[in-house]
């Protein structure tokens, strides 16, 4: 159990992400500090493939929807259910072709993600 009483938004597509772009702008720094075009643009590109895999992870469901999650959806390794059809007013499952705009989901369609969710993470931990 966490000791944290809010949800952080520590995800897997979160973490890969940063430990990508990480490297990418470490790789940029030591081309500024030795004047290689070369470093530089390879840093750079090591940052396009961070957000670039970022993204293929929130598609697949290892991401964060915007705004608040339940609490049963805090967990780093629980995978969010309504990532095949898309995060209501997400922009990366916009771009993707999945997106709604965020008046269309309803509330219900929620209650019953989550419930479903929650009947698999309980599932996960029983046996």
């Amino acid at each position: 159990m966490s000791a944290h009483q809010y949800d952080e938004g520590h995800t897997v597509a979160g973490w890969t992400g940063f430990g990508i772009a990480t490297v990418g702008t470490a790789v940029a720094g030591a081309g500024v500090c030795t004047v290689s075009a070369a470093l530089i643009g390879g840093g750079l590109g090591i940052v396009v493939v961070a957000v670039l895999v970022t993204w293929a992870l929130h598609l697949t469901g290892w991401g964060k929807p915007p705004g608040r999650r339940d609490r049963a959806q805090w967990g780093m390794r629980v995978r969010d259910p309504l990532a095949r059809a898309g995060h209501a007013g997400c922009v990366g499952c916009r771009l993707a072709g999945r997106g709604r705009p965020a008046e269309e989901c309803t509330d219900e369609e929620r209650a019953v993600a989550l419930r479903k969710s929650a009947s698999v993470l309980v599932g996960e931990t029983a046996g």
